[in-house]
């Protein structure tokens, strides 16, 4: 388990208000920038939060602190927890905002449509849905399927490009090779031993034969109309 800080800005609260610790060290320490840590330090931010100990809570000490206010450029250091919890396997179903909801189903027809090779499972990881939905899409039963437009899902911020992209390596293992459509280049092998034909498709024209056609298109042209003001 990652050794981090825990509650970064009410930490800062309190070293901003019991300790000598300048705005850059603080900031370090917090992982907030300089600037915030002067705003809590002039009452401008954080007036709500109340400052948390670091001492108290074992994650820094008093010789910590000390040798930090007589040296502004070192920099503190996380204490070593005493009992490390191990970090949990199970993965959790993708929280998914409360506005973005009602765009997976379209998200999902565009997996559906787009990537047939992923499962169920790799499409309910990537836009936080059920089995049961995608079922329902894919056999065009969703209540909203007359409706529903492929959107893909991450323009629609529900997944990201990485994700997606690695969801579809993973479902095209083991699957073979699409076959390549269309003309295709020879292999350089195979171009080595041919032979080039130059074509002389330069070839002097007859001037004699070329004003013999113009001339017999031009005498196919109709005469000129007589003039209708003769009269």
């Amino acid at each position: 388990m990652a050794n981090t800080l825990l509650m970064p800005k009410a930490t800062a609260v309190w070293l901003v208000d019991n300790t000598a610790l300048s705005f850059d060290q603080i900031a370090h320490f917090c992982t907030l920038h300089p600037l915030e840590v002067k705003a809590i330090a002039d009452g401008e931010a954080a007036q709500g939060i109340k400052g948390l100990d670091p001492v108290m809570t074992g994650q820094l000490s008093r010789e910590e602190i000390t040798k930090a206010e007589a040296d502004s450029n070192y920099r503190l250091k996380l204490a070593e927890p005493k009992v490390r919890v191990p970090e949990s396997k199970r993965r959790t179903p993708r929280y998914t905002p409360v506005s973005k909801r009602q765009d997976r189903p379209n998200a999902i027809l565009w997996l559906v449509r787009n990537h047939p090779e992923l499962k169920d499972a790799q499409i309910s990881r990537l836009v936080g849905t059920t089995k049961s939905t995608i079922e329902q899409i894919r056999e065009r039963k969703h209540w909203n399927a007359a409706n529903l437009v492929p959107m893909d899902p991450v323009t629609l911020g529900l997944c990201s490009q990485i994700d997606l992209d690695l969801e579809v390596q993973k479902a095209s293992r083991g699957m073979p090779a699409a076959e390549p459509t269309g003309g295709t280049l020879l292999p350089a092998r195979d171009t080595e031993s041919l032979e080039v034909r130059e074509d002389r498709d330069d070839e002097e024209l007859d001037a004699d034969a070329v004003f013999a056609k113009l001339s017999s298109l031009k005498s196919t042209q109709p005469e000129d109309d007589e003039d209708d003001n003769r009269y």
